[in-house]
């Protein structure tokens, strides 16, 4: 008899605590996704992406002149300074000119999904298949 009453507390206590590790509302990341048809707004996030890594990229062009401007306020730190500007020019211009390349893919492809498709490749793939045409009325 206490063996069962322990078997029931015990997997009372464990479904328990399963129920409350469990995550409640799965929908919240879901929301934050885009996508990877929704070319206008994957093209709106690589221009932002483009914009910040543009402005972060000023502000390290700026440190470099400034300590090759002034090194005498800099120390033996300026050194370190311009090494570490250098390298984050270099991975923010890396970072720029991709998402400008892929924003640009996506401008594109935002076009293309716009335009009509053209009924005459449909009819003539359907025809290779070897199906009826998507036209009722009309004769391949």
């Amino acid at each position: 008899m206490k063996a069962l009453k322990y078997t029931i507390l015990i997997s009372m206590l464990s479904f328990t605590l399963l129920a409350s590790c469990a995550q409640m509302s799965p929908s919240i990341v879901a929301q934050t996704e885009i996508a990877r048809d929704d070319h206008d707004a994957l093209r709106t996030y690589y221009e932002t992406l483009a914009n910040e890594a543009e402005s972060i990229l000023q502000k390290n062009k700026k440190i470099i002149e400034e300590c090759e401007a002034h090194p005498y306020q800099y120390g033996a730190q300026g050194q370190d300074l311009r090494s570490h500007s250098s390298a984050n020019i270099r991975k923010y211009e890396k970072i720029l000119k991709e998402s400008l390349y892929y924003a640009d893919v996506h401008r594109k492809r935002s076009i293309e999904q716009d335009q009509p498709i053209n009924q005459t490749e449909v009819d003539l793939e359907l025809e290779f298949m070897g199906t009826e045409s998507a036209h009722p009325g009309k004769e391949l």
